[in-house]
């Protein structure tokens, strides 16, 4: 395939080798226009926008991958295998299956539980196990150790469905799961197939266990702790 790509309209060059990836495009604005220096949008088709500048002097990108595994599987696998992206950092928010994990604090995927058939097209023997780059996810724990911010670093399901008739979401917490979304999967299958790097940092947004929740402004505009680590290992 050439590039433009069907959903990305940049030119070759146009994105640094690490690309930050939330899902809601509001929140790629956000990261451009309050930590890069002179933010150049290069992506818009469908309004998921796409941004390269310069954070402390290194060349960086963001662009938003939209919902669900469907979505980033489409935006991820375009980035590392037309655009020469070596690194995708998925910056998102997701729900807590752990009492100790409340709003604001971050989970690190070390992992990623799915009830997805996406890993079917690779037509293995078995299941595959999706997980994050080893180097990223101990520089991102680092990160967050210095920054004294509340987190955990263990497995996440990224689930199919956020409407779920079966309200299953708790089983896999018996399991050690410690929380839910909608992507990592995804992305860490294109990465190991594509022989690049990926890793999920999440922000609690919600909780199953907990009665708490945040608005959709506080999700675009407020968990910068999980920007800014994410920025730091970029």
């Amino acid at each position: 395939m050439s590039i433009p790509t069907p959903h990305i309209n940049a030119k070759a060059g146009d994105f640094a080798p690490t690309v930050l990836m939330p899902g809601d495009p509001l929140r790629s604005k956000f990261i451009a226009e309050n930590y890069f220096e002179n933010p150049v949008l290069v992506n818009n088709v469908r309004g998921v926008q796409g941004y390269t500048g310069t954070w402390q002097g290194k060349r960086v990108s963001v662009m938003a991958s939209g919902m669900g595994m469907p979505a980033i599987g489409i935006y991820s696998y375009e980035l590392f295998a037309f655009y020469g992206v070596e690194t995708i950092i998925r910056v998102g928010s997701c729900g807590s299956f752990d009492k100790d994990l409340h709003v604001r604090d971050i989970i690190l995927a070390q992992a990623a539980c799915t009830d997805s058939n996406f890993a079917s097209q690779y037509r293995l023997p078995g299941s595959f196990s999706p997980i994050a780059d080893f180097d990223l996810l101990r520089r991102a724990a680092d990160a967050c150790e210095r920054k004294g911010v509340n987190y955990k670093v263990g497995n996440m399901f990224s689930s199919d469905k956020f409407y779920d008739d079966a309200d299953s979401g708790m089983d896999w917490a018996k399991m050690g799961v410690l929380g839910v979304e909608m992507e990592s999967a995804a992305l860490y299958c294109n990465a190991a197939r594509l022989g690049k790097k990926a890793l999920t940092i999440c922000t609690v947004s919600d909780s199953f266990v907990n009665p708490e929740i945040t608005t959709a402004e506080e999700r675009q505009n407020s968990f910068t702790d999980m920007m800014e680590i994410a920025l730091e290992i970029a």
